[in-house]
Parts: structure tokens; sequence; C-alpha cells
């Protein structure tokens, strides 16, 4: 068995979808990929929790900020971790992601290396 770490990737530009599925791949990570805020809510209500979440703020039907909520108050998921993603570069975006739930954020355009070391630091201590 294989002890590849599982990350849900819910963003719903597909050029950032596609280009953080290949970079996490290519790391050795297992992804799965959903696309709006609603496929978001029927996969966590309804899928064993993966290892970290990265979670785009801004998602057509329902937010970020909601699934962050919704990840919080089910049991499988509270501890896992969840850094969102934002084009938003405002304090009061990062303090209400924070304020929700999420262990981190990241601002778009990310750079990969940055990305990934974050990831890498939240996997050490789910392992």
């Amino acid at each position: 068995m294989s002890a590849q770490a599982t990350v849900l990737v819910v963003e719903d530009d597909v050029h950032i979808a596609h280009v953080l599925t290949f970079m996490l791949e290519r790391q050795g990570y297992q992804v799965t990929h959903v696309a709006d805020g609603r496929a978001a809510t029927a996969h966590v209500l309804a899928s064993p929790a993966p290892d970290l979440v990265l979670l785009d703020v801004m998602l057509p039907y329902v937010d970020g900020f909601e699934i962050v909520a919704l990840i919080r108050a089910q049991d499988a998921w509270r501890e896992t971790p969840v850094i969102m993603l934002t084009a938003k570069n405002t304090e009061r975006d990062t303090v209400r992601a924070l304020d929700a739930g999420a262990d981190d954020f990241i601002i778009k355009p990310f750079q990969p290396q940055e990305l990934l070391a974050r990831l890498r630091r939240f996997l050490k201590t789910a392992a």
C-alpha cells in the first residue's frame, strides 16, 4: 500500500487547478480536484478526509469561507489542514480566512516552491 499523501484541491480556475494538480502529482501527492463550492460541499459530506485541503476563497455557489466552516464542523475533517488561496490581498480577507478555521493563507499568483514548502509543513505534522 502506498503512503501517498492525499490533497483535495478546490479551485474553479481551470488553469490554476491544472497547475496545482500537475505540481502536486509530480511531488508524489494523490490529488482530487473539485471545481466549485457545491461540489466541494458534496465531497466534504460524502468522502473521507484528505491529508490536506487547498481551498480557493472565491468559488461559484458556495465560497471558501463557508467550505472551511463546513470542514471544521465535520468530526472526520476537523483536524485536516486547510490552506486557502485567494487573489484578494487584503488583511481583512486573511483575518477572515484564519478566523473561519484556515491553517494558512496564500495569495495568488503564488510561488510554486513556497506553496509546496507550506504543504510539506502541514503534511509533516499530519503524518
